[in-house]
């Protein structure tokens, strides 16, 4: 699967996850909530919506107004997604899976796995296996890591390694 591709039929998304898609930037909500509506999903907290009608959107508002938009909402999901709290890094980035099914259902969603961690040398490996952009988990994992950031780090980068597969080159995880 590539990016934008729900993994099976019949995928949810919370109402409270697509809203975050609207106000995560203070600019362009009105357009955004637009591509939502055209896509049929008019978002409300408490109700449920097609995961391939949002990713839809995403796909469009990727296209037309572009990634790096995408990377912004991503580093305001952590806030405004349902989550369990935590209070460390390696808690978080390992916690990100539960929060990501509490905002998804209905058969293989996906998920995001902390496959390595390294407190020592301060780096971590996640593998996200989702139909969601690749900009939005690296926002997403970004947000997370620089609210709980080492003592001591100077700066904080996360990065897609295009040396493994890819969702941008058609696979199912990054």
């Amino acid at each position: 699967m590539a990016e934008y591709k729900s993994f099976q039929e019949g995928i949810t998304v919370n109402g409270e996850a697509i809203l975050g898609l609207v106000t995560a930037l203070e600019s362009g909500q009105d357009t955004r909530l637009q591509i939502l509506k055209k896509h049929g999903i008019n978002p409300e907290p408490g109700k449920w919506y097609s995961q391939q009608a949002s990713l839809d959107a995403f796909k469009e508002i990727a296209s037309n107004i572009g990634n790096h938009t995408i990377f912004m909402i991503g580093k305001t999901m952590f806030e405004k997604a349902k989550g369990p709290s935590v209070d460390n890094i390696k808690e978080a980035l390992g916690l990100i899976d539960q929060a990501y099914k509490m905002n998804n259902k209905g058969g293989d969603v996906g998920e995001y796995i902390l496959k390595d961690f390294d407190e020592i040398n301060k780096t971590a490996v996640m593998v996200c296996r989702n139909p969601y952009p690749s900009e939005f988990d690296r926002g997403i994992i970004t947000s997370i890591v620089r609210k709980f950031k080492p003592k001591g780090s100077l700066k904080t980068d996360v990065t897609l390694d295009t040396t493994k597969e890819t969702r941008l080159k058609g696979a199912d995880s990054c």
